[in-house]
């Protein structure tokens, strides 16, 4: 059975705007997925990247026009200058993380709540009844926001590494078999052939 890694932060406009296209790709071509979230402001120095803040007016400008665009091909609702953003994305993933090793829900569904909920919803995720209303909305005991905190922060930091290792420098950044690398919401469709054999 094929499978997909799957990096992300929960801070990532491009990892919301990819909706849940992932899990349907995934669930036609039966593959396997494991979600995994990073730091993804510690991800951009080491990848030669860097935070937003720190990006060159020109960068921004364009960020500023190609979000709205990409929010409307997706039909998602999209706020450009959420309230709570950037925020502490640690509570989330931590969640993500422990979650996923519970097994009980849907973990898809899980990170798209989470990202919805500051690219839409204008709720900070670094809150723990955020993060408990989103476990709960997926199927999955909300006491695991507090439960896995431990395991979370060493799998989340295991993650980072990984992705350095593996040469993944931003979000939403997929890897199928370990070897075959895409990089963007924008790139499923490719995934989606690659998969299929087409690519």
């Amino acid at each position: 059975m094929p499978h997909i890694d799957y990096y992300f932060s929960t801070l990532s406009p491009y990892a919301y705007l990819a909706g849940q296209r992932l899990e349907e790709i995934a669930s036609k071509h039966g593959a396997g997925v494991t979600y995994k979230p990073l730091d993804i402001m510690s991800l951009f120095p080491r990848t030669g990247g860097a935070a937003p803040k720190d990006r060159h007016p020109a960068r921004l400008d364009y960020r500023a026009q190609e979000l709205p665009r990409q929010a409307k091909k997706s039909g998602l609702p999209f706020n450009l200058k959420p309230m709570f953003w950037p925020t502490n994305a640690a509570p989330s993933s931590y969640a993500i993380i422990a979650a996923q090793k519970a097994g009980d829900g849907d973990v898809g569904a899980l990170v798209h709540t989470i990202l919805r909920a500051t690219w839409a919803e204008e709720k900070d995720i670094a809150q723990d009844e955020v993060v408990r209303d989103a476990l709960q909305a997926c199927g999955f005991d909300p006491k695991l926001a507090d439960s896995g905190l431990l395991v979370g922060a060493e799998t989340y930091a295991a993650n980072l590494e990984e992705a350095v290792s593996l040469g993944v420098f931003g979000s939403p950044f997929y890897i199928v078999d370990g070897t075959e690398k895409f990089w963007g919401q924008d790139r499923l469709d490719d995934l989606d052939a690659f998969m299929a054999g087409d690519l």
